[in-house]
C-alpha cells in the first residue's frame, strides 16, 4: 500500500515539475561539486583524494647520456636519501604523509613542515607545493561562477508553476501555467552564460597550470620527484563545466520556445 502511494503521489507531482525545475537541478549540482573542488585537502579523512597536483619522491635517476644531467640527478638522490614523502595540494589546503601512513592536512605550510620535519623533506616538496598553490592556482573564478550560479537558480525559482484557475466557459478547474518574464528570464541566462564561461577558464587555468608544474617538477627534479595530477579534481571541474554549459543551453532553448509561443498565440 505504501508503495502505491507513493507511486500516485509520484504521478501527481511529476507533471507540475517545470523544465525551470530541472535547471535549478543543474544549478545545484555544479554548485555542488565546484563546492567539493575547493574543499580538496582541506581535510586528512575525506579530502585527500581531491587534490590538485601531488608531488613524491621518486627512487629512480635520469639514464641521460648527458653526464651533467646523470651527476645532478645522483648528487639530488644522495641528498634525498631514503626519504618516503607525498605532498598534495588543493586549492584551500595541503595533506602530507609519510611513509604512505597518516595524512596530515592544513593551509599552513609551515606548521606540516614542522609537524614532519625538515630532515625528512630534504628537496622541500612542502614549499614547492604551497608555492604552486599560491602562485598557480586561483580560486576567484570558481568563487564567482558559483555565485553567478545561484543568483540564476534564484531567477529561476520565481518562474510561474502550473495553478488552477476557472474556465469561464465550461466552469471546470483547468491547469494554466503563465509565461515567466522576459527581463527575468534574459537575466538567468545571462548569469548562467556567464557562470559557464569563468567555470571554462577555471579549468583550463587549473588543467594547464598543474601540467605544467608536474612536467616542470620532474624535470628540474631530474628523475628524483614523481608528480600527480588529481584526476578527481580534474573530472569535478569538467564536469561542472559541461553541466553549467547544458543549463545555459537549456535555458536559452526555453527562452526561444517562449519567444515562439507568444508570437503565434499574439497571430
Amino acid at each position: 500500500m505504501a508503495n502505491i502511494r507513493f507511486a500516485v503521489g509520484l504521478q501527481r507531482f511529476i507533471p507540475f515539475l517545470g523544465f525551470h525545475h530541472i535547471l535549478m537541478m543543474g544549478h545545484a549540482i555544479v554548485i555542488i561539486l565546484i563546492s567539493i573542488l575547493l574543499a580538496g585537502c582541506s581535510s586528512y579523512s575525506t579530502m585527500t583524494n581531491i587534490y590538485i597536483l601531488g608531488l613524491s619522491y621518486a627512487n629512480s635517476t635520469v639514464t641521460d647520456s648527458n653526464a651533467v644531467a646523470r651527476n645532478v640527478s645522483e648528487t639530488l638522490s644522495a641528498y634525498k636519501g631514503a626519504s618516503q614523502l607525498e605532498v598534495r595540494s588543493g586549492y584551500f589546503g595541503m595533506c602530507v604523509r609519510q611513509n604512505g601512513v597518516l595524512w596530515f592536512c592544513s593551509s599552513d605550510a609551515n606548521g606540516l613542515t614542522q609537524q614532519i620535519g625538515a630532515q625528512n623533506d630534504p628537496l622541500n616538496l612542502i614549499g614547492a607545493a604551497s608555492k604552486f598553490r599560491g602562485d598557480v592556482l586561483f580560486s576567484g573564478l570558481l568563487f564567482m561562477s558559483v555565485i553567478l550560479a545561484f543568483l540564476s537558480s534564484l531567477l529561476l525559482a520565481t518562474f510561474p508553476g502550473w495553478h488552477e484557475e476557472r474556465d469561464e466557459r465550461t466552469g471546470s478547474d483547468v491547469d494554466v501555467k503563465p509565461f515567466p518574464s522576459r527581463s527575468v528570464s534574459h537575466a538567468a541566462l545571462a548569469q548562467a552564460f556567464v557562470s559557464a564561461v569563468l567555470l571554462l577558464m577555471a579549468s583550463l587555468w587549473q588543467h594547464v597550470g598543474s601540467v605544467g608544474a608536474a612536467a616542470m617538477a620532474e624535470s628540474a627534479s631530474y628523475g628524483n620527484v614523481k608528480t600527480s595530477i588529481g584526476s578527481v579534481a580534474m573530472g569535478l571541474a569538467w564536469t561542472g563545466v559541461t553541466i553549467e554549459m547544458i543549463v545555459t543551453v537549456g535555458l536559452l532553448v526555453m527562452i526561444l520556445s517562449i519567444i515562439v509561443l507568444d508570437r503565434l498565440t499574439d497571430n
